[in-house]
Order: structure tokens, then sequence, then C-alpha cells
């Protein structure tokens, strides 16, 4: 009878946990739309709670009454929890400007910030008292003393900053990056030396150790959010143990879950954040299936072809592509950080003489990444609404249940999904002209059964990449899998210099050069591209696209590498584009005089908008209805000008440096905007 009234409670209480998840979920949403701060002054003090050294500036993270983003280009003479005073430009967070991909302010948010401050000057006012900040700093400029100490810092304080760009993007290649995210795992070796350690003492106060423990570790990682999860999860779990409540580990994840995300709504932002709810509240529900199998390599590959298949659709809207050797990988890496690399740094750590044999294992860590990179195979899967997630999830939810009873024909329907999903450009034809935001130079993709880009834009002086950064992964995001025409306008480095990094990072079957000679950057680029085989056209008058064709109206060669930019005309479903590229009002007269232009639908407007470009006679014989301007925020050259402004005032005018990307698709024979500002 005891054990029946239990059984009742507890049903009542999950139910009760699972209405409260949801209704803090609707309060979550709620929260995040109606989202409001209150602005701050350019002149703070606060305690700084993190640096980073980003080239010569230096990054810190603020702790105000908010938490602030400081930038700074300056000598790094601070330590953690120094008393600043910060005096500079406040400014907000920039979201994507590009559809469907990584947005820095709401990465910012999900740590509470909302703001950063360019500093002009940081004054020291007093050093931090606490012990806290004592300990960390001194176990910071500790690990800064070992040859290996980028990945100390990266295994015992959370900060993988230090890591090589090269070597990491190999890591999230072979999808290992989780074992370099301080998490479950790290805490459960930890524990497991605790109890070790305290194996004498009465067990709640083994339990009570190992939480403060815990609390101070969540400290020196700065409080991430995979860490609060495990420390909140741990926290709970030893009430439910001692206080004999027999909850589910399930319904603890999700009061875990509900605490966090009524803390900071904005955790949901974090891509960590939510792989680490998802694959835990999987395996967790998945425990009997995994516990059916007694070797550990079978288990490892259940564990990580759970974790690997319920994490398709979160990695299909973050990062559009997946790699099926990622379970296999995972089988060298996880036993290789596991019981090697990980406890290698912990005894490092105590004993220094042991930093030669770490720094061996990271060698090896590094070099196994490298070599089977080379052997993914990666399939690419356009971004997907909400109710494909949720039909992606049945499917999985299906496929799982199958492990449970051994019936392996279970993967047949998730096979089958992706392999539509890979496939469905072949079937959904879609008409989308999207101008990219590049700041300032032009990029423009014609996504129009065959995928065109004209130009590749290029940032001088910068070590970004705009093509890698932002423009391969939006085409990824779209399902598209290569280039068949790159068209060049010219050769300035503004439109196409970064196209030697777009041949060599993605597929690009043709490229098509303006008239003229070759210029500097076109001749680096034909090297390459004779080097690869990839053919390529000059000085061209059209090009056949299905049943579009695209008319290149500039054929006349100039002195000028402005003139000489491919002017391109194309209509699509009876909707008129035009693309001037650099060309000036010389090319413009010279096009009016060959051509009887009809009136152009969307122009992209030439040079930027500047006064060189965009003639009154022009824009008034081509009467454009929406003209864009492709130009970067506070450019130097002061575009677009006044004149060019006044001359498309007629027009719909859309600018990349304030609207962000800019798409016009064409649905149901109608012309729709979308954009996507910053």
């Amino acid at each position: 009878m005891n054990l029946l009234l239990k059984n009742l409670k507890n049903i009542l209480l999950y139910k009760i946990i699972i209405i409260s998840l949801f209704l803090t979920l609707g309060i979550t949403y709620i929260r995040i739309k109606i989202d409001k701060f209150e602005k701050i002054n350019n002149v703070v003090i606060g305690i700084i709670t993190d640096i980073k050294e980003k080239d010569e500036y230096l990054q810190i993270e603020l702790k105000t009454k908010y938490r602030i983003l400081v930038t700074y280009k300056g000598e790094n003479v601070f330590k953690l929890g120094d008393i600043v005073k910060i005096e500079g430009k406040v400014e907000e967070p920039v979201g994507n400007t590009f559809p469907n991909l990584f947005s820095y302010k709401k990465y910012l948010k999900s740590k509470k910030i909302n703001f950063i401050i360019k500093a002009d000057s940081v004054k020291f006012l007093s050093e931090n008292k606490s012990i806290k900040y004592k300990i960390k700093n001194s176990l910071v400029n500790h690990i800064g003393k070992y040859k290996s100490c980028n990945y100390l810092k990266t295994f015992l304080l959370g900060d993988n900053n230090d890591i090589d760009t090269d070597i990491r993007n190999t890591y999230q290649s072979n999808g290992i990056s989780h074992l370099f995210a301080v998490s479950g795992m790290h805490l459960s070796l930890f524990a497991g030396i605790l109890l070790f350690i305290l194996k004498r003492l009465n067990e709640k106060i083994k339990y009570l150790i190992i939480i403060i423990f815990f609390i101070f570790f969540a400290f020196l990682t700065n409080y991430s959010p995979s860490i609060l999860r495990v420390l909140i999860l741990y926290i709970l779990l030893t009430i439910n143990r001692f206080l004999k409540l027999d909850i589910k580990a399930i319904y603890l994840l999700m009061i875990d879950l509900i605490i966090l995300i009524l803390y900071n709504p904005f955790y949901i932002y974090n891509i960590g954040f939510i792989f680490s709810f998802i694959i835990s509240g999987s395996l967790i529900l998945s425990s009997s299936i995994i516990n059916n199998y007694k070797n550990y390599l079978l288990k490892l590959f259940i564990i990580s072809l759970i974790s690997f298949v319920v994490s398709i659709p979160i990695s299909i809207n973050n990062f559009h592509e997946i790699n099926v050797v990622t379970p296999l990988i995972n089988l060298i890496f996880v036993p290789f950080v596991s019981f090697i690399v990980f406890p290698l740094s912990i005894i490092t750590l105590i004993i220094k003489p042991f930093d030669n044999i770490f720094q061996i294992s990271i060698n090896i860590l590094e070099e196994l990444s490298i070599i089977l990179e080379k052997l993914n195979i990666k399939i690419i899967l356009s971004h997907i609404p909400w109710y494909i997630i949720i039909f992606y999830y049945l499917i999985i939810i299906l496929f799982i249940i199958g492990l449970k009873n051994k019936k392996i024909r279970n993967i047949i329907p998730l096979l089958l999904l992706i392999t539509i999903h890979t496939n469905i450009r072949l079937v959904i034809n879609p008409k989308e002209i999207s101008y990219l935001d590049v700041k300032q130079g032009d990029s423009i993709l014609l996504n129009i059964n065959k995928t065109i880009l004209i130009d590749t834009g290029g940032i001088r002086n910068s070590n970004f990449s705009i093509v890698k950064g932002s423009t391969i992964p939006y085409l990824k995001s779209l399902g598209i899998k290569k280039i068949n025409y790159l068209i060049l306008t010219h050769g300035d480095f503004d439109h196409m210099g970064e196209a030697i990094n777009l041949v060599n990072n993605f597929k690009v079957e043709k490229v098509i050069f303006n008239c003229g000679t070759f210029k500097t950057l076109e001749k680096e680029l034909v090297k390459v591209l004779d080097k690869k085989k990839i053919p390529y056209y000059s000085c061209i008058k059209e090009l056949n696209i299905d049943k579009n064709k695209l008319y290149f109206l500039q054929t006349k060669e100039y002195d000028n590498e402005n003139d000489n930019s491919n002017v391109i005309y194309t209509e699509l479903n009876g909707y008129k584009f035009m693309f001037m590229g650099d060309a000036s009002t010389t090319t413009e007269k010279e096009i009016l005089s060959k051509y009887n232009l009809p009136d152009v639908d969307v122009l992209k407007a030439g040079h930027h908008g500047s006064k060189t470009s965009s003639s009154k006679e022009f824009i008034d014989t081509i009467n454009p209805k929406y003209s864009i301007i492709s130009v970067g925020k506070n450019n130097r050259y002061g575009h677009p000008n006044k004149e060019a402004l006044d001359n498309l005032e007629d027009s719909k005018i859309y600018r990349t440096d304030k609207d962000g990307s800019i798409m016009f698709k064409i649905k149901n024979n109608k012309l729709q905007v979308e954009t996507c500002s910053p």
C-alpha cells in the first residue's frame, strides 16, 4: 500500500515537473521577446572576470551591475579580479547579417552581456582581496609556465582559445569538440578522485566537499552553462539520494533545465548548453539499452551513436553538415582523452616534469585529428524549420526504440529522411537572389536551379575571411554543395579578394572574368584554377542557365578596371535584375547607347553608391523599383554618396550596412524581400 502511494505521488510529481518545464519554456520565449535592458554610460567601474589576448587587442569581461565586454588596444598588465575604470565608446553587439548563421549578439546574451565598450583607457583602481581570485590568478600563472599550457587551460579552466585555430577546426570537423569542453566527463573524474581521497569521511560530508569543489570549479571556468548543468544535477542527485526521494534521473535533469533557463533565458542560444541537455537526456533515457552491452568498446560505440544521432537536428541548424564517421572517430578519441590525456593534465599540473609526457600525448592527439579529418564523410544539410526538427526527433525516437529491441531496420527511416533532405534541391527549384553583407565589397548569390556567385568580397587588413566565416556556411545552410559559376565583375580586392579562399574551400565548377587584361589578383587566381583544372573564361556576352539567361552588357575594354566591370542583366519569372559591379557613369552611357533597356525591378547600384556611378540619366532610364547598395558601415570612402542616393530616391533603397544581407525570393510568381539586419 505504501509503495502504491509512493508511486502515485511520484506520478503526480512527474506531471508537475513536465508541466513546469513547458510553462518555463513559454515564459522563456516571452522573456526573450520582451527583453529590455538599461543603457550604460561610457565610463564604468567593475571587476575583471576574464581576460583574453586577441591579436593586438585585449578582450576583457567586466562585472558591474551588468556584464560588459571591453576591447582595448594596450598591454595586458591586469589580473583577474582587478577593479578597473573603463572609458570608451559604448556599442550594442552586432547580430548575424547572414541568415541561418551564428549570432555573436545572441552568444553574448547567453553570457548576460548586452554591451561592448571600445575602451580608450583602462585605469587600474585596486586589487581584489577575494581569496578565490588569488587562487585563480595563481593557477593561471602556474599553468602559463608549462609548454602545454594551452591544453592545460583547456582541460582545467575550460579555455580553449589558445589552441591553434586550424587544429581546433579539425576537432570540430571530426565531431570531437565536446572532449575539449569541460563537462560531465571531467567532473566525474574529479568526483571519483575526491571520493577516493575522502573515503574515510562521513558520506554526507564527502558529498558536501565535492559540491563545494564543483562550485569553485564553476568559478574557475567562468560559470560555463555545461558546468552549471553538471553542478546543479549533482546537487539534485545528492539530495535525491540522501532524502531517498527516488525521483528518476530524467526528471531531475528537467528540474536542472528549469532552474538554468529561469536564471538566464538566453542560455538557449548557447550551442554547448543545448547539446549538453539533449545528449544527457537521451543517454539517461537510453541507459537500459546501453547497459545491455558489456563489452567496453561496443558500449562506447552505442553511446557515441546515440549521442551523434540525437544531435543531428541541432548540428544541421548550427553547422549545416554532419560527419557520418563521427561515432567511429569517438571510439578512438574518447578513451584516449578520458584515460590518458585528461588524467595526464591533472598529474602535470601537480608534477611539472610530466609536462613533456603530456605534450607528447597532445602531439599524438593533434596528429590523429589531422589524419582522421581527411577520412571524413560529410553530408551538407540545409537549415530546417522547427516542425522539421520535431519530425526528425520522431524518426530518431523510432531508431532508438529499434536499438532497444535490436531492430536494426529502424535506422532505414532516418537514412531515408537524411537522403531526401540532402537532395531536396533536386525537387524544389528555388529562385532567390541574395545580396550578401560582405562589408565594403560586393558578393551576390543567384540561387536559380544552378548556383551562381557574383564576386566574393574581401576585407583588407583583416585576419577574418568572409568567405570561410560567412559565405560558405551560408551556402551550406541553403543545401548548396557547389558553385556552378563564379563570376568576377573585375579585379579589385573588395570584389574578388576572397576568390582563392573560395576555390580552395568549396567546389567551384567554372569561373568567368571581365573584359580587359588580367590584374594581379586575377593572375594569382588563374594559377590556382590551372592547378585545380577549373575552367575559366573572360569577356563573354551571355550565359545560359537552364531556362534562364544572363546577359553581359559591358564588353568594351577600358584602361580603368571599374569601367571594365562585368554588368549583368537577367530576367527571372518576369522580374528583371541588373548588377552593375563598379561600373561608372562612363560605362552607363555606353550601355544606354547600345541597348534599349526596360524598367528594372531590382538594381545592384554601381560602385557602392559612389558619386561616380548611378547617374540620373541612367537611373531615370531603367527606373528601378528596388535599389541595393552593398557598402560597409562607416566606410572611409563616404559611400553611399548623397547625390547617388538622391538619384535613387524613387526606388526602395536597401543597404547592407543597415539591412545586412538582402534576399529577394520569387514564390508563387511574387517577389518577396527579406533582410537580415544586424
